[in-house]
């Protein structure tokens, strides 16, 4: 083989590794669910992001999710469920559920995230939990009800159940329409993160309406 023959036999072998690049490096930005998991949004795409209000990584990942929610298409459907992972991420399970089935957790979410990691307050337990929505309005005795309900409870062991089932090691991670699965560190950023989940939002939309 001539020189020339192989400077083109190696330009070609280049030039084809580099086209698959792009197909390559997408795959690594988000991984497929070894099976689908089930949805509860009906006709519109599931966008689930599992979440620890202990995480700094969760902290930091709300103002971009919020942004995001501004303006995602209309037909994603946004779903937040607590990771379960640990005994303090238990706790903040119960808690997340607990604002959910009071009707509060739209003053409770941001504000408990900042008041742990902007604020640098110690809220772990049932106590300073109980003590923390008292500050925001609520009962006490209805906080007590509703943290120790049987509703909130069952939603708890439902979210252990399918954080097994989407292989979740580490949070924020996020499921798209109960298939894939994507986080910062697979899609290279908390803005990243977006990009992913519309591509693969987009694709699952565009699935459901052949």
């Amino acid at each position: 083989m001539n020189k020339k023959s192989l400077y083109l036999l190696v330009l070609g072998i280049f030039l084809s590794s580099f086209f698959l690049l792009p197909s390559s490096f997408a795959d690594e930005r988000y991984k497929k669910l070894p099976s689908p998991q089930p949805t509860n949004t009906g006709d519109k795409v599931e966008i689930l992001e599992v979440f620890w209000y202990g995480c700094p990584h969760c902290y930091y990942f709300e103002p971009v999710i919020e942004k995001w929610l501004e303006e995602k298409a209309e037909y994603i459907e946004f779903v937040r469920m607590p990771g379960v992972l640990g005994k303090n991420w238990l706790t903040h399970a119960r808690a997340f559920y607990a604002a959910e089935k009071l009707g509060v957790l739209d003053k409770i979410h941001l504000p408990l995230f900042d008041a742990i990691h902007k604020e640098k307050r110690e809220i772990m337990d049932k106590k300073s939990l109980r003590k923390f929505f008292v500050e925001h309005g609520v009962n006490g005795d209805d906080f007590d009800q509703a943290f120790q309900s049987k509703e909130v409870e069952d939603s708890v062991r439902y979210a252990f159940t399918m954080g097994q089932r989407y292989a979740i090691t580490g949070v924020p991670a996020v499921i798209i329409n109960g298939k894939y699965l994507t986080s910062a560190s697979m899609a290279g950023g908390y803005n990243e993160i977006i990009d992913v989940v519309n591509t693969l939002a987009a694709k699952e939309h565009a699935k459901m309406n052949e």
